[in-house]
Order: C-alpha cells, then structure tokens, then sequence
C-alpha cells in the first residue's frame, strides 16, 4: 500500500485546523489522555497514559501512515497551532475497497464548542473528495454519548452494536457503529 500524504493546503475552518502531529504537542496529548473523560473512552489501557506512550504514539502512527493504514492529525486553535484541542485519524484506511474508520478526542477546554463535528466535518469530506471514499464508519462505546451525537450531526447512520468488538481496559468493550456515504456528510 503506498504512503498517506497530509493535506496539501491545511483542512481549517472558523473552529479548528487540522495539522500533522509535532514532537511539541507531547505535553499537551499527555495533559488531556489524563482527563477522566478522555481516559474514559479514548484510552483502551488501564495503566496512566505517560509520556512514553505519547512518543510511542506519534512513532506507531508515522509508521502506519507511510504503510498507507491511517493519517492521523493534531487538532489546534485556529488562532494558535500550539494549542492543541485535540486529535482524530483516519485508520483502517483500504482504498482498493474505498473505505476507512474516523476516530476522535477532545481535550477538556475544548469540548462543548463544535471542534468534534468541524473536526469530522473536516476531515471526512477530505477523505470523500481528496481518496474516493464511498464509505467511512464511526464506532464509539454504547456510554459514549457525546460521540454518538457528533456522529448524527455530521449525517452519519447508526448501523447497530457490534458485540465484544474491542479489547478495552482489561476485558472487552461493545461498540456502536455508524456510517457514513459521499453525499451524506452534513
């Protein structure tokens, strides 16, 4: 599979802009992994996150983007790239069958002001146009109620629960998961 680039001119709008990760947002992914909510739904381990884990990250996610498995990017203020809001990918990634998963967090200060939807948004009409993707899927714990939302704001479709989905905190987690087809996002 050949290499993922990043967008060519920066996906932003008037709440976000969406940018490759930097070496100097390891003190800000480490900060909100320690939020509870973050921890909650976004951190499948039931060790702390650590800054350890924050370079492993940026290194595990470089090597899936050059074997063209995700593109994973730094959610930041529009007014200021070094204050990271959060962060999403897309991963899964198979453009022989056109299809990828979507994947989200927010850090505390930035929830409750539409940078998950714009985030989406964003990202997701990228992925549409820029790879021909005719199908992208959304999962997210069946408590995860503020990415269910952000799910039907951006036009995706609840499919159902898949069962026993993920390895998570020790045990196995459910999942909800929606789609999302050209022509849909909203």
């Amino acid at each position: 599979m050949a290499e993922l680039e990043y967008p060519s001119a920066p996906l932003t709008d008037s709440v976000v802009l969406l940018r490759p990760w930097r070496a100097a947002d390891v003190p800000g992914k480490l900060m909100a992994f320690g939020d509870p909510v973050v921890h909650q739904f976004a951190w499948s381990r039931t060790t702390a996150y650590t800054e350890a884990d924050a370079r492993s990250y940026f290194i595990e996610q470089e090597r899936a983007r050059r074997a063209g498995h995700a593109l994973a990017v730094a959610v930041v203020d529009t007014d200021d790239e070094a204050v990271v809001l959060g962060g999403a990918s897309l991963y899964d990634v198979d453009l022989e069958q056109a299809r990828a998963g979507i994947g989200y967090w927010l850090a505390p200060g930035a929830r409750g002001r539409g940078a998950a939807t714009h985030t989406v948004r964003l990202l997701a009409g990228w992925a549409f146009t820029t790879w021909g993707l005719q199908r992208i899927e959304l999962t997210c714990g069946p408590d995860n109620d503020g990415s269910q939302r952000v799910a039907g704001r951006c036009g995706f479709v609840r499919e159902g629960l898949l069962r026993s989905h993920l390895a998570f905190k020790g045990g196995r987690r459910d999942s909800v998961i929606f789609s999302l087809l050209p022509g849909e996002l909203r």
